[in-house]
């Protein structure tokens, strides 16, 4: 008698924890976009309603299980990058890359800010040829806004298999938040959003 009590007084303790918690969506999607740093594009994504989880990580190459020292090497097509997973029905992909704009410098065609080579180059990973379209109009729309008065230069590429990085680099900017300010501020990044979009980051 004493195990069948525990074992429904247990049920019902599980049931109350879960009370009240939002049910997991039905359908989740990914989007992987490569925008320089990718330390500094993370936060902005982890604090967007609607936005599940993200990881980064590594995008664009070809050699298996990649690592931070192998892609810095500048030897790969890899690009550090970020998964983002999201709940379409609060976040569309188009409203994504609003955000994605707004972290990078989408006229810098050599990296991004202070950090210069081809694994920072910024670039949207489209997974079908929806993604593809609305990329490129989203795109398109940020060229006609006047924000920029250099070309915009980001490429909107195939997805290839995404790699995520290391631990260490996930939510860095958690981890190590003193370095992590230090870092973003020296590199320029700060400042630009700042000035090209104020408020609206």
């Amino acid at each position: 008698m004493n195990r069948i009590f525990l074992l429904a007084f247990g049920c019902v303790a599980l049931a109350a924890a879960s009370y009240g918690q939002s049910p997991a969506p039905a359908a989740t999607r990914t989007a992987v976009f490569a925008g320089g740093c990718f330390w500094c594009i993370q936060p902005a994504f982890d604090k967007t309603p609607g936005v599940i989880k993200t990881v980064v990580g590594y995008c664009g190459g070809t050699e298996p299980n990649p690592t931070y020292k192998l892609v810095t090497s500048e030897k790969t097509k890899y690009r550090e990058s970020i998964e983002i997973t999201y709940d379409p029905a609060k976040i569309s992909y188009e409203q994504l890359l609003d955000v994605y704009w707004r972290q990078i410098d989408p006229t810098q065609a050599d990296g991004q800010f202070t950090d210069i080579g081809p694994s920072y180059r910024a670039a949207i990973f489209y997974g079908n040829a929806e993604e593809k379209k609305i990329a490129e109009a989203s795109k398109e729309k940020l060229t006609r806004s006047g924000k920029f008065k250099k070309p915009i230069v980001t490429e909107i590429l195939p997805a290839i298999k995404f790699w995520p990085a290391e631990d260490y680099h996930q939510k860095y900017y958690r981890e190590n938040p003193e370095r992590f300010e230090a870092f973003e501020e020296g590199s320029g990044r700060v400042s630009f959003k700042k000035e090209k979009w104020g408020g609206e980051q």
